[in-house]
């Protein structure tokens, strides 16, 4: 085998071990489409992913100096078109508009980040539920206890969940994901990080594919 065939032959096989990290906001429409595609992809080629809460109102608006981008002029109007676009392409079915004014994702963060470090084991499906009804059934999931009546996962209890997320650890493990998806980084919702290469936004996800398939370029 020659010395070039061997080095990507390593690469791909030493890659199939990195696992992938996928950053996202719960209001961000593009972080749900992603978040419906992500482990299916990586499971195809060996990998596995995991999941960070991140929060487009520290990224985008306080380290960036941005607005929101439906907030911005004309990529605002676009923006809108292209998730009904997307979901029609795709047969996703959408519980509210994307122009409709956001819950506040403080709540879902801080539940990801503390089920994380809790249950590690269920806290990708509890991100699943609450992405599912708040972009396929539009239920307001801004407040504990509308999270608490979802349909949790495991041993999980609601009165568990809602004192958790009363009490200041589950908003301080929310804070140390931020700042680590800002210390790598991240800038917007979804990001993918595929052996140390940032992929921002769900039209990146042919180039992930292209990334694994290959062992990176």
């Amino acid at each position: 085998m020659a010395l070039a065939s061997l080095s990507s032959f390593l690469m791909r096989f030493m890659n199939t071990r990195s696992g992938l990290h996928f950053y996202f906001d719960f209001i961000s429409p593009y972080g749900y489409f992603a978040a419906l595609r992500i482990d299916d992809l990586a499971s195809a080629f060996g990998r596995t992913v995991e999941w960070h809460p991140m929060l487009l109102g520290v990224s985008v608006m306080k380290v960036m100096g941005l607005k929101p981008l439906l907030d911005t002029p004309l990529k605002g109007p676009y923006t809108r078109n292209d998730v009904m676009r997307y979901a029609r392409l795709h047969g996703i079915k959408l519980g509210r508009e994307p122009g409709v004014a956001p819950m506040s994702p403080l709540a879902c963060g801080r539940t990801l980040a503390w089920a994380k470090r809790h249950h590690p084991q269920h806290a990708k499906q509890l991100a699943r539920e609450m992405l599912n009804a708040y972009w396929l059934l539009g239920v307001d999931l801004s407040s504990p206890s509308a999270i608490a009546g979802l349909a949790l996962p495991g041993s999980l209890s609601a009165a568990e969940l809602t004192q958790a997320l009363q009490d200041e650890e589950a908003a301080k493990l929310l804070r140390e994901e931020v700042q680590h998806s800002i210390n790598a980084g991240v800038f917007g919702s979804p990001t993918v990080v595929v052996d140390g290469e940032l992929f921002w936004g769900i039209d990146k996800f042919d180039q992930i594919q292209r990334w694994l398939e290959t062992g990176g370029w």
